[in-house]
C-alpha cells in the first residue's frame, strides 16, 4: 500500500492520518512565527481546498515526514510533494526552556532545532483527517501558549501547539516500571532505568562495543540490547518539559544532556544523529569524538531472548 495518496492539491499520509498541501512552499516566502500563524488563519478564512482547519504542524507531526535515508530534501523516496524548500520550516511548538523560541526542522537534512520567533522560516500547512483512526502520533506534551517574547498568553485562536494539542494522549500508565528497566507502553521499547549506565561519554564505535559486551554477558537478563535509533530517542521527548525534555512523571535516573543514536547522517557518514536531552533538539555528532552518552534499549516483543 502506498503511504501517500494524492487528492488534487493535497496529499494524505496514510501512516499518520495527516493531510499536507502538495505544494510545500504554498506561502511562497519565509515568515516570522507570528506571521506564519496569522497566515494560516487567512488560509482557513479562504477555505483552502475546501477546509478550514489548516495548521502549522507541531514538532512531532513535521518530524513524522522526515526520512533519514535521503537529503535535499529529507523526505521519503518517491514522495509526491512539489516545491520543497531544502531549508527551515516552522513548527507550531514552542521551546519550553526558551519560550521566545520555537522549533523548526531543516528539510535539507532533518535537523530539529529551535530559533527566535522573530526569525523567518517557511511554512507547510497540514491538517488532521476527520475520524482519523490511523493516527499513531502522540501529542508533543505542550499545553501552554507563548507570544514572540516568550510570555505566557491565552491559547484561544492562536493556532499554536498548546491550543490544538493534536495527537493521541498519553495514558497515565504510559511507563511500566521494573527494578532495572522501564517499558514505554506507547512504543513497546524497554529502556534501562539508569540512563547513564556506563558513567562516561564515548565515541560512536565504543557505544556499539559496549552494547556487544552487554549482550555477551546477558546484561539484566537479556542479550538483545542495542543502540536506539534517532526516532526512538526522540519518541521519549515531551515539549512541555526541559532539562531533561522528558515527561514530568518519568522515573529514569541520571539522565544526561546528549545521547548517541545508531542512525548515520546521510549528509556526512562521519557523523551520526544525536538527541540533545536538555530541550529535545535532534542534531548530529562527529563519530570519533568522545562527547555523547549511550542509553541502551531493547524491544518488548523479544521476550524469548531472556536467559534466567
Amino acid at each position: 500500500m502506498n503511504r501517500f495518496v494524492i487528492e488534487r492539491e493535497t496529499v494524505i499520509d496514510r501512516q499518520t492520518g495527516l493531510m499536507w498541501t502538495k505544494n510545500a512552499s504554498l506561502l511562497d516566502f519565509p515568515l516570522n512565527w507570528s506571521e506564519a500563524l496569522n497566515n494560516i488563519k487567512e488560509l482557513n478564512k479562504s477555505v483552502l481546498y475546501g477546509y478550514q482547519d489548516w495548521k502549522i504542524p507541531n514538532r512531532k507531526e513535521l518530524f513524522s515526514l522526515m526520512s533519514l535515508d535521503t537529503i535535499n530534501p529529507s523526505l521519503p523516496s518517491g514522495h509526491p510533494f512539489t516545491n520543497v524548500f531544502t531549508g527551515y520550516y516552522w513548527t507550531s511548538s514552542t521551546c519550553a526552556r526558551l519560550p521566545d523560541q520555537a522549533w523548526y526542522i531543516h528539510l535539507g537534512g532533518a535537523r530539529v532545532f529551535k530559533g527566535m520567533k522573530y526569525n523567518s522560516y517557511m511554512v507547510w500547512p497540514a491538517r488532521t483527517l476527520e475520524n482519523n483512526n490511523k493516527n499513531r502520533l502522540f501529542q508533543t506534551g505542550q499545553k501552554m501558549c507563548f507570544n514572540e517574547s516568550g510570555m505566557v498568553m491565552d491559547c484561544h485562536d492562536t493556532g499554536q501547539d498548546g491550543e490544538i494539542q493534536a495527537g493521541l494522549k498519553f495514558a497515565r500508565d504510559r511507563f511500566t516500571e521494573n527494578k532495572q528497566t522501564i517499558c514505554d507502553n506507547y512504543t513497546g521499547l524497554i529502556w534501562l532505568r539508569d540512563a547513564n549506565i556506563h558513567k562516561k561519554t564515548m565515541d560512536w564505535d565504543s557505544a556499539f562495543e559496549m552494547i556487544a559486551e552487554m549482550n555477551s554477558k546477558t546484561a539484566y537478563g537479556y542479550n538483545d540490547w542495542r543502540v536506539p535509533n534517532i526516532f526512538e530517542l526522540e519518541s521519549l521527548t515531551d515539549m512541555s518539559q526541559h532539562s531533561p525534555a522528558l515527561p514530568d512523571n518519568h522515573s529514569f535516573n541520571d539522565v544526561q544532556d546528549f545521547y548517541w543514536s545508531s542512525t548515520t547522517s546521510m549528509y556526512d557518514t562521519d557523523y551520526a544523529w544525536v538527541l540533545y536531552m536538555i530541550d529535545g533538539a535532534v542534531g548530529v555528532g562527529y563519530k570519533p569524538l568522545l562527547e555523547f552518552y549511550l542509553w541502551p534499549v531493547r524491544d518488548k516483543k523479544n521476550l524469548n531472548k531472556r536467559r534466567d
